[in-house]
């Protein structure tokens, strides 16, 4: 007698309305996260550090940018190989070579940023262990509307991609080191 109360003509009306609100929130949710996953933020690729020395305090990072689908602006960085990370520029005024650092770095929508030796970089302060060849290490980006993005940074001698050249950095061949 139970089973045939529970499907009774009320039951099932009453069954099939919370049903479809369910899959209602259910179906709004998964909307929701596609428009997320439509609209991609910051992509973050090719970081790498060139090897320092034992006892040396600093070290500099790069790495490649990409925007999104809207404007966005880089922070700050944070590494845990570092007492501190900044962002900083590099200029060249007559011979004398300035480091400063900046506030954060602008990433246009659709663009592509390089962080780079000679310009645009992550600089490493108060090293607490030598960078090695080979290794890789953590690095925390914050951005404005991306919010935190982790990558691991590689340290080489040479950028991705430039292993053929030498053993020469873009910094090599512009300072003719």
């Amino acid at each position: 007698m139970n089973r045939i109360r529970r499907t009774s003509p009320l039951f099932a009306t009453r069954f099939a309305t919370r049903l479809a609100t369910q899959l209602a929130i259910g179906l709004a949710s998964v909307i929701a996260a596609g428009a997320a996953v439509a609209q991609p933020g910051v992509t973050v690729s090719a970081a790498w550090a060139r090897p320092t020395v034992e006892g040396q305090a600093g070290g500099g990072g790069f790495l490649t940018l990409t925007g999104g689908s809207a404007d966005d602006r880089l922070l700050s960085v944070s590494a845990t190989i570092a007492k501190g990370a900044e962002l900083h520029t590099m200029s060249m005024e007559g011979n004398v070579m300035r480091m400063r650092p900046v506030d954060g770095i602008a990433v246009p929508a659709g663009k592509t940023v390089e962080l780079k030796p000679g310009g645009l970089h992550v600089m490493f302060v108060g090293l607490t262990q030598p960078l090695k060849s080979g290794t890789t290490f953590p690095l925390a980006l914050r951005f404005e509307k991306a919010g935190d993005i982790k990558v691991d940074v590689k340290v080489a001698k040479t950028a991705p991609g430039m292993s053929g050249q030498a053993g020469h950095s873009p910094h090599a061949v512009e300072h003719k080191h």
